[in-house]
């Protein structure tokens, strides 16, 4: 008879969960980047710009709306990092990565809910019929 090796197994992503060391390595630097990105970018990239603007109603409009959408595009990706942590089943970097997301969801609909507030109509104050 005739001895037969098996089959070397693949390795998918999702096969084996990935080591503490490794996911915390990867978690705890990402998440510290991606917050200190967004703080940095609310105090020089929308701040300056606001700044920068000296009263210029157009300017500052821009620029807010700019910090939002960049929040946005930010929340998006660490969404897209939270799907990818956990198909390699790392368990600390998908919670780090989603307590992320949250948290620029915070601050940008904080941002949406000033941006209403100040660029809404003036509207009839009381529900009277001769508003």
């Amino acid at each position: 008879m005739t001895e037969t090796s098996p089959a070397p197994g693949r390795r998918f992503p999702w096969s084996h969960r990935t080591r503490p060391g490794v996911d915390l390595a990867l978690a705890i630097p990402l998440f510290l980047l991606e917050t200190g990105w967004a703080v940095l970018d609310a105090i020089y990239g929308a701040g300056l710009e606001v700044w920068a603007a000296q009263g210029e109603q157009a300017r500052i409009d821009a620029a807010e709306l700019a910090f939002m959408e960049r929040l946005r595009v930010l929340q998006i990706a660490a969404l897209v990092l939270v799907v990818l942590a956990v198909v390699f089943r790392a368990r600390w970097t998908a919670i780090a990565h989603l307590l992320l997301a949250l948290l620029l969801g915070g601050a940008l609909s904080v941002e949406r809910h000033d941006w209403e507030r100040s660029h809404s109509a003036p509207g009839c104050v009381h529900y009277r019929a001769g508003c």
